[in-house]
This record gives C-alpha cells, structure tokens and sequence, in this order.
C-alpha cells in the first residue's frame, strides 16, 4: 500500500534574532526633555440658523357643482327576454340593466353563486345551453342571446 503524500506545506524557517552588540557600544545622548503644545483650536464654523420655510398655501379651485349623470339612452331602452330568460326574470319589457339585476337577485335568493362560478338550477339551464356551471364572463355572453 501506497502511503498518502501529505498536501500540507512545511511552516517556514525562523530567521535568527538580529545581534544586539552595536547599541551596547554606542552610548546615545540623554534626550532632551519636550515639552508637548496643546493643539491648536481648529476654527469651527457655526452654520447659519436655517429660516423658517415658507409655507406655500394653493387655495382650492372652485369645485364646479357635480352634474348628475345621465345613463345612457341605448341601456335604458326596454327589450323582451325570450321564454326561457323570462321564466328567471320575468316576460314582460325591461331595459337591460334591470335584466342583469333580476338575473343577480335569482341567483343570490337561490345561492347559486361561489366565487366566479355560476351553478344553474332548472330554470338557468335553459339560459345557459343545457350547461350545469359556467363562469360570469360566459354567463353575460349566455344571457345576450335570450334578449331581443
């Protein structure tokens, strides 16, 4: 069997201590004795004190009086949902946004909403092509073709 090199380098060699024989030698005069300055005060500038900001005030524009709006005369017009539309809303005239109401209070009195899914009973069925769920998108799409 094989013995494992060791990766490890060796640490390197100590130099030897350098020799002390000069400073024995040679005597140095005594050092004068100093005697330390304070440091001189730096010169600190005071920032000016800041002026109070002028607060600028916008006066409010005159609000114009609200106009009431007025629905749009194409939602308003009434139209006839067909028999199977009318038998979750009612058969006679009505614009289509009281439509889309009735249509929610059905489906709110039934609980027939989860989330985004319709869930269709009996009635609803017929609206939706036979369908047993659908979504509200396909819903809207669904009920356009029963009114005219």
């Amino acid at each position: 069997m094989a013995k494992a090199k060791k990766s490890a380098k060796k640490p390197a060699a100590k130099k030897a201590p350098a020799k002390k024989a000069a400073k024995k030698a040679v005597k140095k005069a005594p050092a004068k004795k100093v005697v330390k300055k304070a440091p001189a005060k730096k010169a600190v500038k005071k920032a000016a004190p800041k002026k109070a900001a002028k607060k600028v005030v916008k006066k409010a524009a005159p609000k114009k009086p609200a106009k009431k709006r007025t629905p749009n005369p194409a939602f308003m017009k009434p139209v006839m949902p067909d028999a199977a539309l009318g038998a979750v809303v009612g058969a006679q005239p009505m614009p289509r946004t009281e439509i889309t109401k009735k249509l929610w209070e059905y489906l709110k009195a039934k609980g027939l909403q989860k989330g985004r899914t319709i869930t269709a009973d009996e009635n609803l069925q017929k609206v939706f092509d036979g369908k047993k769920q659908v979504d509200m998108i396909e819903m809207t799409k669904l009920v356009a073709k029963h009114i005219g």
